[in-house]
């Protein structure tokens, strides 16, 4: 088997209403890069790459995801190694980070998906899950620009659909207030009640000093985790965060490649990691990450991606929710199905996903 072709494209992905089913005023359009590789044999990978909010990168991240993927036509995808490395070392100097890396995972995940498929293996048996079905918090709706009404219908609205497990942000704008963040997290833990594992991420949005005074007034209202809390390079100040709160520090989204975690496990900077599939390298080095945080007796889940990455969080032992996020769950098809706050892990060949080429006609750039 060989790769024959490499088709990219921007598309457009709107949003007009939250997961909570509100609608978002103004609506918001998110464009992603999305990869196909062919071959030979008539075996597709797919994948999605994206710019994280900067739509100025966006035509700069498809011609790296499209120029490093051509360098895959010829190679046999079901031996990555050599494809991989290929890449990296095109990259030259280019650095462990940005858009090579945003590129570089794409390709990962759409060889796993070829895999996958001429395997006919769905990739969570393929690199050793056995869960059928995995618990998801809801995620991006809860926003801290939201009124406390807002936040409070937003809240009953995921509970009403079967999430037990939700996500709000703190980090509130304006003049830092312990009391107003404080607050904020009463009125949401009030409107959910006890039952509800609630979540809050700050987004990188305080100073050490300032995580571990709000940290400690949240305490009673038991946070299943708090998230982002300071910078989040700050390894030092992440590990006296964690250490002075009862509660889990969770963090990881931000950083780049491998080699950063190592850092911040050896720290005991966070107790939960956040592995972000596109910043890490891909599925992958994910997995590498996620063996290396089992070896720390830490737990990791995912970043965004839940069509993806249910997948890794099935088939990593120490995963152990699935962020659902649902911006690109309009370029598919079919995606794994929600049931009771927890996603049903799909059981076709590859990642399970077919774009759906009429949306992708209709949004793209």
């Amino acid at each position: 088997m060989k790769i024959s072709q490499v088709h990219t494209q921007i598309v457009n992905v709107p949003e007009a209403q939250s997961l909570a089913g509100l609608p978002l005023q103004p609506p918001v359009v998110r464009p992603f890069v999305t990869l196909r590789l062919e071959t030979d044999e008539g075996i597709d990978g797919i994948a999605v790459s994206f710019t994280f909010y900067s739509t100025a990168m966006t035509n700069a991240l498809r011609s790296a995801v499209h120029d490093l993927a051509s360098l895959s036509i010829g190679e046999n995808p079901l031996v990555p190694g050599p494809i991989l490395e290929k890449l990296r070392a095109a990259a030259g100097g280019s650095g462990p980070g940005g858009i090579f890396m945003l590129a570089y995972s794409a390709i990962d995940i759409a060889l796993w998906d070829i895999r996958g498929k001429a395997l006919n293996q769905p990739l969570w048996k393929l690199l050793g899950g056995g869960r059928q079905q995995v618990p998801a918090y809801a995620s991006g709706t809860l926003q801290r620009n939201m009124s406390d009404d807002e936040v409070v219908q937003a809240a009953r609205c995921l509970v009403e659909k079967g999430f037990r497990q939700i996500k709000m942000q703190l980090g509130l704008a304006g003049e830092h207030s312990p009391a107003k963040e404080v607050e904020r997290a009463r009125i949401v833990r009030e409107s959910v009640g006890p039952g509800i594992k609630l979540m809050a991420d700050v987004n990188q949005g305080w100073r050490v000093e300032q995580a571990i005074d709000v940290g400690r007034r949240l305490e009673e209202l038991q946070f299943f985790w708090l998230e982002d809390l300071t910078v989040h390079d700050d390894f030092a100040g992440l590990a006296r965060i964690s250490d002075a709160l009862v509660t889990p520090v969770a963090g990881g989204e931000y950083v780049w490649g491998i080699a950063p975690f190592r850092h911040m496990l050896e720290a005991r900077s966070v107790d939960i990691l956040i592995i972000d599939a596109l910043r890490v390298g891909g599925i992958t080095q994910w997995m590498k990450v996620a063996g290396m945080a089992e070896a720390f007796n830490t737990r990791v889940v995912n970043h965004c991606f839940p069509e993806f990455l249910v997948h890794l969080v099935a088939a990593a032992p120490n995963a152990f929710t699935l962020e659902y996020m649902p911006w690109t769950l309009p370029l598919f098809e079919e995606v794994p199905q929600l049931r009771n706050g927890e996603v049903i892990v799909p059981d076709r060949p590859g990642l399970g996903l077919k774009f759906d080429e009429d949306f992708m006609r209709r949004h793209g750039a």
